[in-house]
């Protein structure tokens, strides 16, 4: 099953991301990442939320939303 990276959220710092995407199936998932200075600047998972699938791009951003507080935060600065 392919899928597409529709949303890409940095937190201020530049260390910490999420990341929504979209199936093939019309499913949506996200997973959020951190960069470390020793890593060379290379993305790690930290949380792979993907087992629980959202029919909507809005319902998967109101789940991040509600496990990552600092995501609304940010999306109101830019």
């Amino acid at each position: 099953m392919n899928k597409a990276v529709i949303l890409s959220i940095e937190d201020e710092t530049g260390m910490h991301c999420v990341d929504i995407s979209k199936h093939d199936d019309g499913i949506f998932t996200f997973k959020t990442f951190r960069k470390d200075p020793e890593d060379e600047g290379k993305w790690t998972l930290v949380t792979d939320y993907s087992k629980t699938r959202y029919a909507s791009e809005h319902d998967a951003r109101q789940a991040v939303y509600e496990k990552l507080p600092w995501v609304r935060e940010q999306l109101q600065n830019w």
